[in-house]
Parts: structure tokens; C-alpha cells; sequence
């Protein structure tokens, strides 16, 4: 077994289990499968109590909890720390960093604008009415039971997860990464410190157990014990999950995606926009340690394919790799756990005439330049401050490469957006935005082309039709919607 020290505690609704912790390899905690009963939330009625909660009074308790996640003071963040950065994806100065900007996550004003821009708080504390053409309908948000697959690349998808969660209304079972198990129960342990009899704090577990675990699975993805199963996963995690489901589960699936850049001609108009343009693009690829799958991996740059287009790409490929180690260490750094497997592929393409590698030689990173408009083959390796510039003769060739698995698309100059948003949608992207600012994604808005929160709730319809009982066919009712089931 692992040493107490690396020991992720199992929490269940409030309470701390530290007892008879499992060897995971990294970390030990209690198995999940010895706790299956307590972790399912059987009675759906058992939520009434945070549905007694106004979205303000919700609110309110969060901001009380930005409070408690200072990390200068909190001293299960601090144990998070010393423990994710052991070889981990970033380095102690980087998590200080991240868990620094914990506080502001949970400034009211933020919540407030998320609530009304992703849901509205009016359908979350009552019934909303509304008259249509053959009836009034009532709407209202309802929490739903949920199991949350969290990606262990951002300690903030443990905040977030808690954030969505109460704001929802739910109830949450966690099933945290085994590459960072550690974030979201230093939140659900702050949270317990803080009011351990809360009905939010008693509506969120932390846990973990081994994807594909058919004991566990078999259990939690069931129509009975949840109606939503929330994953930020990899394709072999999408792949276990959807074998479980069946009728009366929604799967609401945030799946692994790549981003990009395009870089239009202007860029290349003059040396003071080339060094601009270079500094946002190394942002987006070495903030965060290019872990998230906002970061930017392949950079379509509209130099030209000619020798003197070709000059002008690897002379920004050099100007990107200078602002990526230009970064500030507690926002990006040299890779803690340079993933292997891109090392020897950065080394097979080093000599041939097809690209150009500047660095890559330890961990500091690469930008790899291609000598023509084509793509290195394992552009989905692309991590660990490791990008593929791309020289493109137009932007609507860039436009080509951009498929359903394209999440966020950094754009440069800001003008050019107008002229290829629609265009980007079209071909898959999900979100435009300036280049620059890939890693700014903020809590408003949609995530992978869907509004989250919204997507967390059940919407619930309260029809009153004045119609004499039995009576189907008014010429004022809506035809075509009867027995839609």
C-alpha cells in the first residue's frame, strides 16, 4: 500500500472515509466497491432539501466557499499540492497558481452570470408560465442524480463540477482522475470543514474506482440510482461508459478534442505583428503546460508555400518557441512528465526535409515546422508544449483541416473572425476566439457545443389546457403532437 500521506480519502455526502484504503499504484483510497450502497442516493425525493435552497441563499454558500479555498491557508489544498506535483502535469509553482485563482471562480458576480446566461435562476427557484397558442406551460429545472467522470488535466474541473452541481441542484457522485485524484476532494473536504450539514455539502461524493470496474459501473450507471451520467473523458472512457446505458440515463459527454490556430496573412505584414502574433500564440500553447484540450497543438499560418512563405513559418516557428519559454514559471513550465511516446516521435522526424524541429531536445518543449501544408501524423500526441506550425498558401485551405474533434479555434487578426466563424461551425469548431486568450475560457457560455448547466437539470412541463376533457381536436390546437410516445 501506498503511504498514508498519498492516501485520497473516499467522501460521502459530508462524511470522511479513511479506513482500509486499496492500492491504486500513485495513491491508495477506500474502494468504491465496498461503499456502493452509501454512495447511491436511492430515494430521488432526498433531494427536496437543496430544492428548498434559493438560487441566492446557493450563491450565497459559494462565495463562503471561494473564502475557504485560500490557498496560502487551506491546508487540503496545500496536501493537494504536494502531492499532484510529483511528476505530475504541472509543477508546484503552476498548482499554487491555479488553486490562486480558486477565489475569483467563486466571485458572486461570476455566479450570477453564470446562472442567467446558461439557465436562468427563474426556472430554477419556481415555475415559470407561459402562454402558447392552445395551452399555458409551466417550466421548472429540476436537480437530477448524477455521476460526474471528471478529466484529470485542470484541477478547476473539480470546482467546476461543484459549482454546476449546486447551482443545479443535484446531487453529485465524483469519480475523480487517477492522474489527479486529489483537487476535487480537497474542495469536497473544504466544503465539509466549512458546514458539514449544508444540504450542498451533503450532496456531493468524491471517489474513485478503476474505469471498467464492472462491480462499481454495473451499480451507479443504473436508471434506479441516477438519471445522468456526466464525462469529461478519453475515448476509451466514452467507449466503457456507453456499454451501461440504457433508457432513463442521459449522457451528457464533454468528449476529447484538439485545438487549433489560424493565423491569416496580416500577421506576416510586418515584424511587430509577426512578434505579437507569435507571444499569443505561444500563450496558447504553453499556458497550463498545453494539458487542456483548449490549448492550441497545430497552427495553420497563412505565409505561403513557397520558399519565401516557407522562410516566413520557420521564422515564426523560432519566434513561438522563444515566447512559449518566455512563459512565467507559475503559469507554464518544463514538462515535470514528458509523455514518452511524443519524444521519440519528435526524434524519428528530426533529420528528414519534412519539417523543421526547433528545441524538443529535453523538456522544454518544441514547435515543429512543416517545410509544406501538410500535418505531422501524430498531431493527436501533440502535448507538453510540443505545436506543429502549418504553412498554408489561404486561410480557406486552413479552414479544411478543421474536423468535429476541433474544440477551440484561436484566431489572428481579430477581423478575420467575422469571415470564418460561420465557416468554422460548419466544419466542427466549437469556439472561436482571440488568439491569445484559447486558456480564458471562463464559467459563461457553452462547453463543447453545449450549454452544460442546462444539460445538468431536467426540465419539467406543467401543461393547463382548458379544453373540454377528451377533446383533441380544436381547430386552435397544435395538430401533430398527440401521442408522441
Amino acid at each position: 500500500m501506498t503511504s498514508t500521506y498519498h492516501t485520497v480519502p473516499l467522501i460521502i455526502r459530508g462524511e470522511v472515509v479513511e479506513a482500509d484504503a486499496q492500492d491504486f499504484g500513485s495513491f491508495s483510497s477506500p474502494p468504491a466497491s465496498e461503499h456502493l450502497n452509501s454512495l447511491v442516493l436511492s430515494d430521488p425525493a432526498a433531494l427536496r432539501d437543496v430544492h428548498d435552497l434559493r438560487v441566492s441563499e446557493i450563491i450565497d454558500f459559494l462565495v463562503g466557499l471561494g473564502a475557504h479555498l485560500d490557498v496560502e491557508r487551506n491546508p487540503h489544498l496545500q496536501q493537494a499540492i504536494a502531492m499532484t506535483s510529483e511528476g505530475g502535469l504541472y509543477s508546484g509553482a503552476m498548482l499554487t497558481a491555479l488553486y490562486g485563482r480558486f477565489p475569483s471562480m467563486l466571485r458572486r458576480e461570476v455566479l450570477e452570470e453564470l446562472v442567467e446566461e446558461n439557465l436562468g435562476s427563474a426556472y430554477l427557484d419556481g415555475w415559470v408560465e407561459t402562454e402558447l397558442l392552445d395551452r399555458r406551460m409551466a417550466l421548472r429545472a429540476f436537480g437530477a442524480r448524477s455521476v460526474h467522470v471528471i478529466a484529470g488535466n485542470s484541477p478547476a474541473i473539480g470546482l467546476i463540477t461543484v459549482i454546476n452541481n449546486a447551482l443545479s441542484r443535484g446531487d453529485a457522485i465524483i469519480k475523480v482522475p487517477s492522474n489527479e485524484p486529489y483537487s476535487a476532494a480537497a474542495i469536497a473536504q473544504t466544503m465539509i470543514d466549512m458546514a458539514p450539514r449544508h444540504p450542498l455539502t451533503r450532496h456531493v461524493s468524491v471517489t474513485y474506482w478503476r474505469g471498467g470496474d464492472d462491480v462499481v459501473q454495473r451499480k451507479l450507471y443504473n436508471s434506479r440510482n441516477i438519471e445522468k451520467i456526466i464525462a469529461w473523458g478519453g475515448f476509451d472512457s466514452m467507449r466503457s461508459i456507453r456499454q451501461y446505458l440504457s433508457p432513463g440515463i442521459d449522457l451528457v459527454a464533454l468528449d476529447p478534442k484538439l485545438s487549433a490556430s489560424i493565423i491569416g496573412a496580416d500577421a506576416f505584414s510586418s515584424g511587430t505583428s509577426m512578434r505579437e502574433a507569435a507571444a499569443r500564440a505561444g500563450a496558447d500553447i504553453g499556458n497550463y503546460n498545453q494539458a487542456g484540450c483548449v490549448s492550441a497543438r497545430v497552427l495553420y499560418v497563412e505565409t505561403g508555400t513557397d520558399a519565401a512563405g516557407i522562410a516566413r513559418a520557420n521564422e515564426f516557428g523560432e519566434q513561438v518557441f522563444a515566447a512559449i519559454q518566455a512563459l512565467p514559471p507559475d503559469v507554464s513550465s518544463p514538462h515535470p512528465a514528458f509523455d514518452p511516446v511524443l519524444r521519440s516521435e519528435i526524434e524519428g522526424i528530426r533529420h528528414t526535409s519534412a519539417f523543421r524541429t526547433i528545441g524538443g531536445r529535453s523538456n522544454e518543449g518544441a514547435v515543429i515546422v512543416s517545410q509544406h501544408n501538410e500535418v505531422v501524423d501524430f498531431a493527436e500526441w501533440l502535448n507538453c508544449r510540443v505545436a506543429n506550425v502549418v504553412p498554408v498558401d489561404s486561410v480557406t485551405e486552413a479552414l479544411g483541416y478543421l474536423t468535429i474533434h476541433t474544440q477551440t479555434i484561436g484566431i489572428y487578426p481579430d477581423s478575420l473572425k467575422s469571415q470564418v466563424r460561420d465557416e468554422c461551425a460548419f466544419r466542427g469548431g466549437q469556439r472561436i476566439v482571440s488568439l491569445g486568450h484559447a486558456t480564458s475560457m471562463g464559467l459563461t457560455g457553452p462547453n463543447d457545443a453545449l450549454q452544460l448547466l442546462s444539460r445538468m437539470v431536467r426540465w419539467i412541463r406543467d401543461d393547463t389546457l382548458e379544453q373540454p376533457a377528451g377533446f383533441l381536436h380544436d381547430r386552435h390546437m397544435v395538430p401533430g403532437i398527440v401521442n408522441v410516445c
